[in-house]
């Protein structure tokens, strides 16, 4: 699943291509992947492309507008003058669409959008703008790092005092935004141990730990994201932030930028995690802490 940077990464990839287009067609090859009525966005003109999350608004005249989440496997190909693709890069990104991958079609009055999806797991889904906000998956989310204040912050890590400081990152519900890279690389730039209750983070560690996930987020967005080898930019070209930026993601057994230690990778909160055993020393208390049910929608 593509973390927040990439998805952003798309959002203004694609806001160059399709805004201001008007929706000419739309053909739905799969009805898991098409939630609403086609009737009501023909005709309709793209007025803008916002984000909550992960999950992509795109906002139509009228009133309505469309919610796209990627998923796993979710592509956009955009066909006009020019292609552009973002999301799972496949053959899919230079072979002859619609194919048999994709999942809905949509006919702009320039181009075509084609949202494909291999596993079926992302959506497109029609609903009026004014009840985007009151959309149970939009709601459930929690304010982003770089909406969040350290008062904020802070009172939520109290909330969830016996949860180790990792799982409290990946939920969703607590902090929104950030996956297991950006958890990951976060920490270590605060100097913070994963397996760290968040009840032991004092609130200066915490204000350190607010800054260093809006830091890293920001320099993956003006990298184009991380990919992972399976996420690009909107005109299919790849994001280095792992090569250029990050500091111990993926980085097992080489030495810490900053004092030379190994770096190693364990498992913390059920996910592979990334770690500079000098800089991020563990507490004394060896009681394991609570790895809390992670949403990572």
């Amino acid at each position: 699943m593509p973390e927040l940077p990439e998805v952003e990464t798309i959002r203004r990839g694609l806001d160059e291509y399709i805004v201001k287009q008007k929706i000419v067609s739309v053909d739905v090859y799969c009805e898991k992947s098409f939630c609403g009525v086609v009737g009501d966005i023909v005709g309709r003109k793209i007025e803008k492309i916002r984000r909550y999350g992960k999950a992509l608004i795109v906002d139509l005249d009228g009133g309505v507008s469309l919610m796209i989440h990627l998923r796993m496997t979710g592509q956009l190909i955009y066909d006009g003058e020019t292609r552009y693709a973002a999301g799972h890069p496949s053959e899919n990104f230079v072979a002859k669409l619609p194919n048999k991958q994709t999942r809905v079609v949509i006919k702009l009055s320039d181009g075509v959008l084609y949202f494909n999806d291999q596993r079926k797991f992302g959506f497109i889904k029609v609903l009026p703008t004014a009840r985007v906000e009151q959309d149970e998956f939009v709601k459930k989310l929690a304010k982003e790092p770089w909406d969040m204040s350290i008062d904020d912050f802070y009172e939520k890590l109290q909330r969830h005092q016996k949860a180790c400081i990792k799982a409290v990152l990946l939920d969703q519900t607590i902090i929104c935004g950030l996956g297991n890279i950006y958890a990951d690389e976060a920490l270590y730039v605060a100097k913070i141990h994963p397996e760290r209750r968040a009840g032991e983070l004092d609130k200066p560690e915490a204000e350190k730990l607010l800054k260093a996930a809006c830091e890293v987020m920001d320099e993956s967005i003006e990298s184009g994201g991380s990919t992972m080898a399976t996420y690009v930019r909107a005109d299919g070209t790849k994001g280095d932030y792992l090569e250029k930026f990050a500091k111990v993601f993926r980085k097992e057994g080489l030495a810490c930028p900053r004092c030379g230690a190994k770096i190693i990778k364990k498992r913390v909160a059920g996910r592979g995690t990334h770690i500079c055993p000098k800089c991020q020393k563990d507490t004394v208390d060896t009681t394991p802490a609570v790895e809390e049910g992670v949403r990572n929608d």
